[in-house]
């Protein structure tokens, strides 16, 4: 892989990772498009790691913030460490509900999530939700001092869809969050939070799977490359969408996705694996 081609795949993930947009979608999509095929998602859980990072340092006050509280409740069981709390314990029940019935999801497409039709019909179901969404839902006004278990539950259900590639992360848990009732402020805060424990955990997961070969097939410096403009971006991702969701609509993020579905549908074609 050139310097160029890695830059673009930094770029490509750290723009779509908080977008709703799919980012696996993307580095697929940027994938074929050079001529890459890459067995499993070890590239585009490498990329989304430095989006992790991101997020950690853009959300880091919150982020101690429920760690303090949620440890310090233990202690003193004030309902300021109430809160933060029981949004730690949201955050695992999404989590948990994420890795336990997505690894059954993902396995049972394993063989064709990465094929162009794929793809695109992931895309345009993401679309189709985005649009749902902003037409017939009001948002929410519910804080996190009002959320409920069975709000962990269905982000959690949302989040699990989007191990399809094509069916955004950050689409499905604003989607779910808003559709359960939360305010957009807040559901923004829990989907970005609860983006730290997924990515990690599918990094544990996949790391066996990793092949070897794949390293060198890159290169060190195509890695790091990719690895840093995937960070800048991310963290510019998450400034736009925070502001975005301010005053834009998510309609253009679903007329987007049409556009892109079409384009994968029609002129992508699928590359043999390239390891």
């Amino acid at each position: 892989m050139s310097l160029f081609e890695a830059i673009i795949f930094g770029i490509v993930q750290g723009i779509s990772e908080f977008l709703p947009i799919s980012s696996t979608a993307h580095i697929i999509i940027t994938e074929l498009l050079f001529g890459y095929n890459f067995p499993g998602l070890a590239y585009e859980i490498f990329l989304h790691i430095a989006s992790v990072f991101a997020v950690i340092i853009y959300f880091r006050r919150d982020l101690w913030s429920v760690i303090r509280g949620f440890f310090s409740y233990f202690i003193e069981k004030s309902d300021t460490n109430k809160i933060h709390f029981m949004f730690g314990i949201y955050i695992i029940i999404a989590t948990v509900i994420t890795g336990s019935l997505g690894l059954i999801l993902k396995n049972l497409v394993v063989d064709i999530m990465k094929t162009p039709p794929f793809i695109a019909a992931a895309l345009a179901v993401t679309g189709t939700a985005l649009i749902l969404i902003e037409r017939f839902k009001h948002y929410g006004n519910r804080k996190e001092d009002r959320m409920t278990w069975l709000d962990a539950v269905i982000v959690g259900l949302g989040q699990t869809i989007a191990v399809l590639p094509g069916i955004s992360r950050s689409g499905s848990t604003l989607i779910a969050a808003l559709w359960a009732g939360l305010e957009r402020d807040t559901a923004v805060r829990y989907s970005f939070l609860l983006v730290i424990p997924a990515i990690l955990g599918s990094t544990v997961l996949a790391a066996g799977d990793i092949p070897g070969a794949i390293w060198s097939e890159i290169g060190v410096g195509p890695l790091a490359a990719s690895f840093l403009a995937s960070f800048v971006f991310s963290i510019v991702s998450i400034i736009w969408l925070i502001d975005f969701l301010k005053k834009g609509r998510l309609l253009y993020f679903a007329i987007y996705l049409y556009i892109i579905a079409f384009l994968v549908f029609m002129f992508v074609e699928e590359v043999p694996p390239t390891i």
